[in-house]
């Protein structure tokens, strides 16, 4: 749980960085984009722990 919550304050100290300096997000910008992102994570670890 702390590794995932220091990812998070991670990527929105990044995100504001990118945006500060106007520069292009390097992730997708639309919740369907981030949203397809978590579904190959998910699938990715449905089928490991499955096989």
């Amino acid at each position: 749980m702390n590794q995932a919550f220091l990812a998070a304050i991670s990527g929105l100290i990044v995100g504001g960085l990118f945006s500060f300096l106007k520069l292009p997000i390097p992730a997708p910008p639309t919740l369907s984009g981030v949203m397809g992102i978590v579904g190959i994570y998910v699938g990715f670890m449905l089928t490991k722990t499955i096989f």
